[in-house]
Parts: C-alpha cells; structure tokens; sequence
C-alpha cells in the first residue's frame, strides 16, 4: 500500500467515527463494511487515542447526513448518478445503492491505491484517480452520462483548501449540465474552533484548514449566476442523540445553535 501524506491521512478519521458509530450508536449510523474493514485497517489506529465521543460522532454524523440527500437525491431522480469527491475510504455505495444507480468515487492517485488494496470496485462503481478541482473528471462522467442528473458530494473535503479553489470548482460546475452539489462546512467561527481543539484530537493538527462558509447565499454570489441554494442546515439537525454523553449532547446543541458546522446542498441552474 501507497504512504499517504498528512492531508490523505486524515481518511481514517471518518472511518473510526463509523466503526464507532456502527458499535455503539447504531441509531446515528450503521455501517457493516465499515465493521468488516476495521480486521485490514492499521492496529494502531483502531484504538481511539484522544478523541472524544463527539469527535468521533461527528465523522459518522457527516457521513449519515451525505447519506441522507443521496437517498433524497435518488427518490427524486431515479435515473441520477452520484459522484463523490475525496472519496477516500467512504462506503456509502454500501449503504446506499439502489441496484441500478451509477456511481463514481474520486480521489487523489495514491489514494485510490490505496482504496483498492482495502476495497475493490463495486458492480456499479467507478474509481477516477484525479484533482477534484481539474475538469477531468466531470468531462470524463458527461461522455459516459451526457444527459443524466449528478449529485456532486463532497463530504470533509474543502476545509483543507483555499475558498478560489473551490469557488472556482463550483462555478466550473456550472457548465456541465444539470448537477447538485452537498458538502459540509464550518463557519468562520467554527473553523477556529476546528483548528483549536478538533484537529488536535483526532491527531491532525498539522493539517491546515482555509475554506468556511458563514452564508450559502453569499457563497453563490461569488461563484455567480448559474448556481441557486436548495438547503442550508445546522449539521446536527436529523442527528439523533438518545444515549449520546451529555457533552456530547451539549457540544452538537452548541454547533447547531451558532451554525458552527452545516451542510450546504446547491443547484446548478
């Protein structure tokens, strides 16, 4: 398997928040290949270290809500593909498939490899090894699904990049047809809160962050015309917290109470 560098790394911090959550928060997230891949992952990761509860509900809560606008997604448009960016080690094909849907799964090269060694591509999904924020892969999607509805997710991906990178993604988007996006992120002041305590406990602190979002609308206007906003919510909203730690409880009422964290759902037009 390929070394990854300190940014790729930080793919196993979601999938221990799903191992977690499959363990011992079932009502928050269910993840059996999750559970089957803990037996391949590196021993000295399985053990949680200094995360908190929180911390590790909050990439299994990621992971649920992206979970949750996919099926949206489906229903709505049975004929749509879906499309994830900085898949890493995600399952949501797992989850999610409804037997006849074609998905695509991007990321960085050595990562990909990475993925392969753990898990090898399903029926209907694709690997791309690629930029996410090069043209490539949408051209390559669009000449396999030229006239098809995408959902676009992008699920713990731009925090670590600079708002004209992806700006510049998501008005990019805009030419190529009809396409949702979903992703998650911060405001300004639960970036800094990110940087302060998060990324410490999950052990990354090395990774830099850049990218928050304190107005949906305000992000549209920058990337311009062509793109509208479909939802905006507080990240814990459908997240239930019976059995939950009381600090857990409090530190997700607090996030959701200041729009500290959120997902953002937007339209190509």
């Amino acid at each position: 398997m390929s070394k990854l560098g300190v940014l790729e790394d930080t793919l196993f911090v979601p999938m221990l928040g799903r191992i977690y959550a499959s363990e011992y928060c079932p009502q928050i997230l269910y993840d059996p290949k999750a559970l089957e891949l803990k037996k391949k992952l590196p021993s000295d990761l399985l053990g949680k270290g200094g995360q908190s509860q929180y911390t590790l509900l909050a990439s299994a809560a990621r992971s649920a809500n992206v979970d949750q606008f996919i099926r949206t997604f489906l229903e709505r448009r049975p004929d749509g593909v879906v499309v994830q960016l900085g898949y890493g080690l995600e399952t949501t094909y797992s989850r999610c498939d409804n037997g006849h849907t074609r998905w695509y799964a991007l990321d960085m090269p050595h990562v990909v490899e990475y993925r392969r060694a753990l898990l090898s591509e399903p029926e209907r999904e694709t690997y791309l090894a690629g930029d996410a924020f090069a043209e490539d892969w949408i051209r390559q999607i669009r000449a396999d699904v030229p006239d098809a509805p995408i959902l676009v997710t992008a699920g713990g991906l731009f925090h670590y990049f600079e708002e004209n990178k992806v700006v510049g993604l998501l008005r990019m988007l805009t030419g190529f047809g009809e396409i949702e996006i979903v992703f998650d992120t911060v405001s300004k002041s639960g970036m800094a809160m990110m940087r302060k305590k998060y990324m410490k406990q999950v052990g990354h602190r090395d990774a830099q962050m850049f990218f928050y979002v304190d107005s949906a609308s305000e992000l549209t206007g920058k990337i311009g015309s062509g793109v509208r906003v479909l939802a905006e919510e507080p990240y814990y909203r459908h997240i239930p917290r019976t059995g939950l730690k009381l600090s857990t409880k409090i530190s997700m009422s607090v996030s959701d109470r200041f729009w500290m964290v959120k997902m953002v759902h937007l339209a190509t037009e």
